[in-house]
């Protein structure tokens, strides 16, 4: 096979997810006219260099991400220069925001007349003209509705007759030096960053269903150090937000309940721990090595089983706190979706549906063909997500930035598209 160069062939997609715990690139083929991506290649390989979303070692990291490229580029038999990645960390921030014009005819005067592109285009700008701390930066400004006159919920105005145009969008926000960062660390290895997408979303497109989103859902990615939030309802995203909970606290409690290494701690919640007590045996005891300051022991399994319910139970807690905030009416018709690599521990579906009395299920790529035996575990719907995200997003940032630029050179343009208005 002959590699296929996406310099040239603008149907290959890439996604690179930089997690704590691991980092995966995915290679993707848009093979129909109705945008359907196929799995080419995939690779994983366990992170350093990053903690939390922040950079903490940027030489560890860009060597780790030149592994990860480099082993999916040889399954895929291609070479890659550009792709998407996904950021997350306690500095993400989300709010929502409007704004509104007239539709002046010809003359200047407010008369009815049919909404054009550019139209739309200027009431989302002026909704992500706000005002932001020097530090950050809009990576995301996704329409919820647009009103047009005083009929809502339209999903999209063009060509509707009226004489005012609102848009409701939907801004999520980063710290400019980490996203900054992270880019650079990318574009080291002379590849392209062509978008920066939050984890929740990205999940969500490669999870959620239509009729989902429609009726009420939330996505839920527990990563290593934090826990991600996407709310849908009436088809749009009306609330996300980052947890500063994730996996790594259940690990953290295991190694002080039992005085052992973080890595004990992990290979023993990995092959033991249960997130439903009831649900693990009391009879079973795990062996533990002796030490200079311990003698051998043995911890029933129940016992540990308990710990890990408790910071769960937090964590769920946590996420039904931020789901009130959106202040909709039934906004879990559907329940929630679990992602991430903290949905992969053991009983945890049975759990979150005795504590929220609600609908979970697991969420696995559902969207992308060529998953099966490669990618259908809930920590691949990220990277995942990011291979739809060019196809499919309705992210106003995706649709302002030119083919072959770089993203600090697309956030610098919106900057100046904001300024002008002023």
């Amino acid at each position: 096979m002959s590699p296929i160069n996406n310099v040239h062939n603008n149907k290959l997609v890439v996604g690179l997810d930089i997690g704590s715990t691991n980092i995966i690139c995915a290679i993707g083929h848009n093979t129909e006219s109705n945008n359907a991506v196929k799995l080419r290649g995939i690779s994983s390989t366990a992170s350093s260099g990053i903690k939390k979303g922040v950079i903490t070692n940027r030489d560890e990291l860009i060597n780790k991400i030149d592994k990860v490229i480099t082993e999916a580029e040889k399954m895929a038999d291609v070479k890659v220069d550009k792709v998407m990645i996904s950021i997350t960390g306690e500095h993400i921030r989300s709010l929502n925001t409007q704004a509104a014009i007239p539709l002046n005819g010809s003359s200047g005067i407010m008369e009815d007349r049919a909404i054009k592109n550019q139209d739309i285009v200027h009431v989302l700008n002026l909704a992500q003209a706000v005002t932001l701390p020097g530090d950050r930066d809009i990576i995301h400004t996704i329409p919820q509705e647009y009103i047009v006159d005083t009929i809502g919920e339209i999903n999209n105005p063009l060509g509707m007759i009226g004489r005012r145009l609102e848009g409701r969008v939907h801004l999520v926000t980063s710290s400019t030096t980490a996203m900054t960062n992270l880019v650079s660390c990318v574009e080291e290895l002379g590849i392209i960053v062509e978008g920066i997408v939050f984890q929740p979303l990205a999940a969500a497109l490669s999870t959620l269903k239509k009729d989902e989103m429609e009726l009420g859902i939330t996505l839920v990615d527990i990563g290593t150090n934090t826990t991600n939030i996407a709310v849908f309802h009436n088809g749009a995203i009306k609330h996300s937000c980052v947890i500063p909970v994730g996996a790594a606290n259940i690990t953290n409690d295991i190694a002080v309940m039992l005085q052992i290494s973080i890595n004990e701690a992990e290979k023993i919640k990995i092959k033991f721990a249960s997130a439903q007590s009831s649900m693990s045996s009391a009879e079973l005891e795990i062996s533990l090595d002796s030490n200079e300051n311990r003698t051998p022991l043995k911890v029933p399994e129940n016992n540990i089983s308990k710990y890990v319910e408790a910071r769960m139970e937090e964590i769920f807690q946590m996420v039904i706190r931020e789901i009130m905030k959106t202040e909709i009416k039934d906004p879990l018709t559907y329940g929630i979706v679990l992602t991430g690599g903290g949905a992969e521990l053991r009983n945890i579906i049975p759990l979150a549906k005795d504590s929220l009395g609600i609908n979970v299920r697991e969420g696995k790529p559902l969207n992308i063909e060529g998953t099966n035996d490669f990618a259908e575990q809930p920590h691949y719907a990220t990277v995942m997500g990011l291979l739809l995200w060019p196809y499919h997003s309705a992210d106003h940032m995706r649709r302002q930035k030119n083919q072959n630029l770089s993203f600090k050179f697309i956030l610098d343009k919106i900057k100046h598209t904001i300024e002008d208005m002023f």
